[in-house]
């Protein structure tokens, strides 16, 4: 196993494989926005039927992991700490997001409301954090994909890379 920095030495010269590619050897891992980042927002979503996959997200994560890139879901969830939906519905929600998009290696979920001020809630950076310790690997090892500022914010803070999408 190579040093830190002498790893990092080797990162600074990585050459693009080509457009086709991600580029191995800089990240080990990609998380991901769950709303409008991989399935249409719809705000508040307890209802599986309503899991409607975003077009070419199921093709870009088969690619992210053919490429051997750990995937992990980090999504803010105030619905649960408002009581618009339960627990159970939130877990039934995601297990058709994996039925849909396939197997994540981690979830990481805030049930925060943005008043409780905790350190999860994107724009924090506590699921970045997390996913990347559930992972195996550092923040600066992981690309946070989001759909919003927020996304892009909690990347910044934990040191990871971030990939703003449509």
């Amino acid at each position: 196993m190579r040093r830190d920095h002498e790893r990092d030495q080797c990162r600074s010269a990585r050459v693009d494989p080509g457009a086709d590619r991600f580029p191995s050897g800089l990240y080990d891992a990609v998380l991901l926005d769950r709303d409008g980042t991989l399935v249409e927002d719809v705000p508040y979503n307890g209802d599986p039927e309503k899991v409607r996959p975003l077009p070419g997200a199921r093709d870009a994560l088969d690619r992210l992991r053919a490429a051997g890139l750990r995937l992990a879901v980090v999504s803010n969830q105030s619905g649960l700490a408002r009581g618009i939906f339960t627990a159970d519905d939130l877990r039934r929600v995601n297990a058709r997001v994996e039925e849909l998009l396939g197997p994540f290696d981690s979830w990481q979920i805030c049930p925060h409301g943005e008043p409780d001020g905790c350190a999860c809630r994107k724009p924090a950076p506590g699921l970045v954090h997390a996913a990347a310790r559930a992972l195996g690997t550092t923040p600066t090892r992981c690309v946070l994909v989001g759909d919003i500022g927020a996304d892009m914010a909690a990347a910044a803070a934990a040191g990871a890379a971030g990939l703003r999408v449509p």
